[in-house]
């Protein structure tokens, strides 16, 4: 570790020394009020710098040599951090690759990178905002009207932590964008899926849920809430979701996990009060580049659930690091995993 530090540090330095225009605006943002942009602007050399020192730090690449030459794949947030690599793999694997975003903006930019990277011009921007159940609709029904087939539904989009807002049908945002969307959508996809079978259906959770509880007394959050127990418990549910939809497709063709990214410096954490802090973007953030996964590393557990032909009949797990890992107690209750499930009918109209 001392090694990778001293490496880090001999980076930053020759970086700075490199970056000829760096005292220009070191010196425009000497007031109180600029310091923030000096912050940025270290914390931007400061990534480049341990990116390029320890990115191998974070896991190895999946090395499987499936293609996904005339299959479909959807991919929720598909637009930035782990849901733009999972895209960009999958369109070099000759995947049709559509991105189903909120952002339509930020979705062309990323879907114009990846198309030059892959050399694949059969990627799609759809919009799809998690937190609108009529855009989740209209989505869906677009995909099941003009799409032949979907092979792979990867639910990656999510909130982490925000301050207490709503969905545009009043659920809390982290329930309803996490869990709730994603199970509407699922659901409305599972006919094409199944009509595309072997397919999958890969959920994107968090080691979080190990510390979440579903409160059915308040599940809106309505009465007491709090961010981080808010976010542990979506992650929950996304587990207790990817079981129970593993069970009723038994025999169908299709399969139903969930994965752990790990823990990765995303755009997912901006809520974070951290994120604000001019004094974290100096001294924390190069540090915490040592010990995060970047977007490329984090995508790889989705990338290994997707497409590794071993897990082609392997349904209802959580993998973590491109292995199947534990679960909470609270993810293995059956009965909890059922009513959840009767709820998220009731509150999406699916009953």
């Amino acid at each position: 570790m001392l090694y990778l530090v001293i490496q880090y540090l001999k980076c930053f330095v020759e970086t700075l020394r490199r970056t000829g225009r760096w005292l220009k605006p070191l010196v425009r943002c000497i007031k109180y009020q600029c310091l923030l942009k000096v912050a940025t602007f270290v914390g931007h050399i400061s990534f480049n710098c341990t990116f390029n020192t320890i990115e191998t730090l974070g896991g190895s690449k999946y090395n499987g040599s499936e293609s996904l030459n005339g299959k479909t794949v959807i991919i929720t947030g598909a637009n930035t951090g782990i849901g733009k690599e999972t895209a960009l793999e999958m369109a070099l694997r000759h995947a049709r690759v559509i991105m189903a975003c909120r952002d339509m903006d930020k979705c062309r930019e990323a879907r114009k990178d990846i198309a030059l990277a892959s050399r694949n011009k059969y990627i799609y921007c759809q919009e799809c905002d998690l937190a609108s159940q009529e855009s989740i609709r209209n989505f869906a029904k677009m995909v099941n009207e003009k799409e032949a087939r979907v092979d792979i539904l990867i639910n990656n989009a999510g909130v982490m932590r925000c301050k207490k807002s709503f969905t545009k049908e009043g659920i809390e945002l982290q329930f309803g964008t996490n869990h709730i969307g994603h199970f509407l959508l699922t659901n409305l996809l599972l006919d094409k899926l199944k009509a595309s079978a072997p397919s999958r259906i890969i959920n994107v959770s968090s080691v979080a849920h190990m510390r979440g509880s579903i409160n059915f007394s308040d599940l809106n959050g309505d009465k007491n809430y709090g961010e981080g127990q808010a976010y542990a418990q979506s992650k929950l549910a996304n587990i207790l979701f990817t079981r129970e939809l593993a069970e009723r497709l038994e025999g169908t063709g299709v399969t139903s996990n969930a994965i752990h990214p790990g823990i990765v410096f995303t755009d997912i954490g901006r809520h974070m009060g951290i994120n604000n802090s001019w004094i974290a973007k100096i001294f924390l953030f190069p540090l915490l580049w040592l010990f995060l996964k970047t977007p490329r590393q984090g995508a790889q557990t989705t990338i290994y659930a997707a497409l590794n032909s071993e897990l082609e009949n392997v349904s209802g797990k959580y993998f973590s690091n491109k292995a199947e890992a534990e679960v909470s107690e609270a993810a293995q209750d059956r009965a909890a995993a059922k009513r959840l499930w009767a709820i998220s009918e009731h509150w999406t109209g699916l009953t």
